[in-house]
């Protein structure tokens, strides 16, 4: 696992003073550093679609009040367009920084050239966005999802190891063209395909949401009857691919069992009762982390472009012991 890349006040790992870099919309370098209360920051965030949305919205929100910075938010219930507005939104008010987690991957290059043109840096938070022009963002903040992808599927191998049999597997995709999506799925396919007895034998999108999984879960049982585990992109879809298991008269985690994404507490407490096998954490709390990149490239600092949250696995017994103390 990749190591956390440290922003904290220590901070010597992630950031190499310099005095070249800019200071945001309002200010340049020359003018120094602005004071926190003076700094306004717009978020655009992806929306409310998952339990773990939530808790990365509260955990950045809270950030930003603890630091004593101005945070603008908006909501962009899951479209596209709905980002796009509220970042031009941010540009026009004059903002010193913008920091958003892109819908999709695709699709970003147009408003992005117009921040760097009013000279506001961008910072992407849990999702990266597909652009050959890197100098377009000044970092991007959150979880290698192949690697998500990965324990997963090493969790399945490990699992299956002694199968004979042909496993039929059945996968909950998040939104299409999310890099979440995109890569959990890269991941699992290329760790599980060392045993060809693992056959992803249907897949679909249930968006994130935990209506999606249930519904998608709904009609793969009745196209696929022999249904042996379920990969969910993220708990909120393993949770309502739970409601469907059970209205089908099967048993979740015996009859079929289910991994999943995230480790919010609602999966967690399904994986602590047995319902959910395995769960692979995905932390929504980046809020201290982003600021510390904000605080950095305030007082003229630079940041790694690439940073990596330091995440684990769960299994059962794990799940019931990291319950009491769990922060979301």
């Amino acid at each position: 696992m990749k190591k956390l890349i440290g922003i904290a006040a220590a901070g010597a790992m992630l950031l190499a003073l310099s005095a070249c870099a800019g200071t945001g919309g309002s200010g340049g370098a020359s003018e120094g550093p602005k004071a926190l209360d003076e700094l306004v920051v717009g978020f655009a965030q992806v929306g409310a679609e998952s339990g773990w949305r939530t808790a990365n919205t509260k955990d950045i929100q809270a950030a930003f009040e603890d630091a004593g910075i101005e945070l603008k938010f908006s909501d962009a219930q899951q479209k596209q367009e709905n980002q796009i507005k509220a970042i031009r939104s941010y540009i026009q008010q004059g903002v010193d920084y913008i920091a958003f987690s892109p819908v999709v991957e695709t699709g970003w290059d147009a408003v992005l050239n117009e921040a760097k043109a009013a000279g506001i840096p961008v910072v992407l938070t849990d999702r990266a966005v597909d652009s050959k022009d890197t100098s377009l963002y000044k970092s991007f903040l959150g979880s290698d999802f192949i690697e998500e992808g990965k324990k997963a599927g090493l969790w399945v191998l490990d699992q299956y190891k002694d199968s004979t049999e042909k496993v039929n597997i059945v996968q909950l995709e998040g939104t299409t063209g999310a890099a979440p999506a995109i890569d959990r799925a890269e991941g699992f396919a290329d760790t599980i395909r060392q045993n060809p007895n693992l056959e992803v034998v249907a897949s679909q999108t249930g968006d994130f949401t935990r209506a999606g999984g249930k519904q998608v879960m709904e009609a793969m049982l009745k196209s696929n009857p022999d249904i042996d585990l379920v990969y969910a992109h993220n708990d909120d879809m393993g949770l309502g691919a739970i409601e469907a298991i059970e209205a089908a008269g099967l048993v979740p985690g015996e009859d079929i069992k289910i991994v999943t994404v995230d480790a919010v507490h609602d999966g967690m407490q399904a994986l602590a009762d047995g319902k959910i096998n395995f769960i692979v954490e995905c932390s929504p709390l980046l809020g201290k982390q982003l600021v510390d990149i904000i605080k950095t490239l305030n007082d003229g600092g630079e940041v790694e472009q690439r940073i990596i949250t330091e995440e684990t696995t769960f299994d059962q017994e794990q799940a019931i012991e990291a319950l009491p103390d769990r922060q979301y």
